[in-house]
């Protein structure tokens, strides 16, 4: 497993943007594939954004054109970038890390790793 810390996160005007970060310290192999989580409340935990080692990433349908996320292998740092926010993307955002995959739902298995959230509030 490995050690996520995020930041990055805060209350923003709708419209506006924020940009996530997340440090990973760990086994290599442990972050194969990282990316983001959210969780709004009274809602389940969704995927947002992964992307693997080699660049390659996934979105969820209904947030693709609107956030980014980037991978610094070297620096194992992984950034979700928000633009063009809106009210209903308040919500508590997750790093995560896995050896094998990031599915639209978390599987909370052992071979994963979770940070510890980042609030981020969008006011209308």
């Amino acid at each position: 497993q490995v050690q996520l810390v995020e930041s990055g996160g805060g209350l923003v005007q709708a419209g506006g943007s924020l940009r996530l970060s997340c440090v990973a310290s760990g086994s290599g192999f442990s972050m194969n594939v990282m990316g983001w989580y959210r969780q709004a409340p009274g809602k389940q935990r969704e995927l947002v954004a992964a992307i693997t080692n080699s660049g390659r990433s996934n979105y969820a349908d209904s947030l693709k054109g609107r956030f980014t996320i980037s991978r610094e292998n070297a620096q194992n740092t992984v950034h979700l970038q928000m633009n063009s926010l809106k009210p209903e993307d308040t919500a508590v955002y997750y790093c995560a890390a896995s050896p094998y995959g990031l599915g639209s739902s978390p599987s909370y298995s052992r071979d994963d790793s979770w940070g510890q959230g980042t609030q981020v509030t969008v006011s209308s």
